[in-house]
């Protein structure tokens, strides 16, 4: 393990408007031409040239498992940010190719230095776990990466584009998800790049849908006799003493830059890499009523050539998250009950993630954050960014899982620990109700506006890999109060 002096940076990184240039992408980008949107800087009857994305896809090792002896999670946590960083450094070199990244180049420079590193860190995961306990099998099957091709920026006159030899099919871009439409006739296309600047890896006009287009689809289960019909809110601000940084203490504990994306924070003052549930009680908090919980989601940027404080920095420009970092509306934190139960309350320190950072590559078993609009907020989005009518602004809104085993405050995967409720709202067996989080975030972007949420790289700022996280850091005596509040049917904070 590094020396934690060494590589610990300052948690919290102030970011300001220092300029305008042209929007820059380290190791540039696979993603080439939208024809639509730089169509205003074409000649009349010239069609610029449009390529497809390309993207490394590698099996998430983090997912699979699911059973690390506490003992060795540090290590095996280490493990899983080298391997995430592996597959960030290859997508580099494979954008840095760009369109002349054939088959054997790819295969040569990329995929197989790429499995290489990855059985290497696999190999000593499984050491790591074999020191307390046996060693898992089949671990050396999550090493091999392909390259998948992304839905193309938009389609040659003549045709639509191919993919290069060996590239496989995006996972879930074939089509938009029920519910979703072409944007309507006459709305604002987002804005392409600044002339001049390099080629975007995200997002591209098809990532786009007019919310007015969209069919109402929220559901929800209906309430019965014993339900918990309160709620219990915390003010915690919307990050006015700008606390960003690209840790993720769930994931990558004690490791800098392991989310590879810029977080915005409210609640917990000190949350970094290396935070530890000691250091994250004895912290300050943004809440006004001294909930030190930790909540935290990628930062929503505005792609109109602006050079954040961040455009040099390790997940911000040289990982290819650049931009206005925009800073929310209104970032509401509220706990809701159960539809079915009274629920219990949650342990100190308990860990949840919800939403799939790598939803792009892995498929959207996991995906869960939700997109809209102000006034349209019965159209929720999972795999497109809403375009939102004057007047109304963008919603991103996390719902967390509400059911809870009972016993861990968090899990290897961060993930089996808790559950979501089924279609009725009931918990499975062996399952709790706990309180469930909804984190819901607004902002003011201009109609026609290009913007995206950080990603890892290779994930391209697609809004399926949207994600919130959370950390309880309430006291006893507040969660109790919550619980109280909730299953007694109040309004509570």
């Amino acid at each position: 393990m590094r020396n934690k002096k060494r590589h610990k940076r300052s948690r919290v990184i102030g970011l300001t408007v220092v300029g305008v240039t042209a929007l820059a992408v380290g190791g540039g980008a696979l993603l080439m031409t939208d024809n639509d949107a730089s169509a205003a800087r074409r000649p009349a009857g010239r069609q610029a040239p449009a390529w497809a994305a390309m993207t490394v896809k590698c099996p998430d090792a983090a997912t699979r498992l699911s059973n690390v002896p506490q003992q060795a999670r540090p290590a095996v946590d280490r493990e899983l940010a080298t391997m995430d960083s592996q597959v960030a450094d290859a997508y580099q070199r494979l954008a840095a190719r760009g369109a002349g990244a054939d088959q054997d180049w790819v295969r040569t420079r990329v995929l197989e230095p790429l499995g290489a590193q990855r059985r290497g860190a696999l190999n000593r995961i499984g050491n790591e776990i074999g020191r307390v306990a046996s060693r898992p099998s089949g671990l050396v099957t999550l090493a091999s990466c392909t390259v998948q091709q992304a839905a193309p920026a938009s389609a040659p006159a003549g045709g639509a584009t191919s993919a290069p030899a060996g590239a496989t099919p995006a996972a879930g871009t074939a089509a938009p998800a029920a519910g979703t439409a072409a944007p309507a006739a006459g709305t604002a296309a987002p804005a392409a790049p600044a002339a001049g600047g390099q080629a975007q890896s995200g997002p591209v006009k098809a990532d786009f849908v007019d919310i007015r287009r969209v069919r109402p689809n929220v559901k929800n289960p209906r309430t019965r006799a014993n339900a918990s019909r309160g709620t219990f809110s915390s003010r915690c601000g919307r990050n006015e003493n700008k606390h960003f940084n690209s840790d993720n203490v769930i994931v990558a504990p004690g490791v800098s830059n392991g989310a590879h994306h810029m977080h915005d924070y409210v609640g917990n003052r000190g949350t970094d890499a290396f935070s530890t549930n000691d250091s994250l009680a004895a912290a300050g908090t943004t809440c006004t009523n001294g909930d030190r919980s930790t909540h935290y989601w990628p930062v929503l940027r505005q792609q109109d050539g602006t050079k954040e404080a961040d455009a040099d920095q390790p997940g911000g420009g040289t990982e290819g998250n650049v931009g206005r970092i925009l800073r929310p509306e209104t970032a509401s934190i509220s706990f809701r009950g159960s539809a079915v139960s009274k629920v219990v309350e949650m342990p100190k320190f308990l860990r949840i993630i919800t939403g799939d950072a790598k939803a792009f590559t892995n498929g959207t078993a996991n995906a869960n954050a939700s997109w809209s609009c102000t006034g349209f907020e019965n159209r929720q989005l999972k795999d497109k960014y809403p375009l939102c009518p004057k007047g109304s602004k963008v919603v991103r809104t996390f719902k967390f899982q509400s059911c809870w085993d009972g016993k861990n405050a968090d899990s290897a995967n961060h993930r089996t620990h808790v559950a979501f409720a089924d279609a009725k709202g009931a918990c499975a067996k062996g399952f709790k109700a706990i309180p469930q989080l909804v984190q819901r975030i607004t902002y003011k972007v201009a109609p026609g506006s290009l913007f995206a949420v950080d990603s890892f790289p290779e994930q391209l700022h697609k809004p399926v890999t949207d994600h919130g996280d959370f950390i309880n850091v309430m006291s006893n005596s507040l969660m109790k109060k919550a619980v109280k509040c909730i299953n007694t049917g109040r309004k509570c904070g």
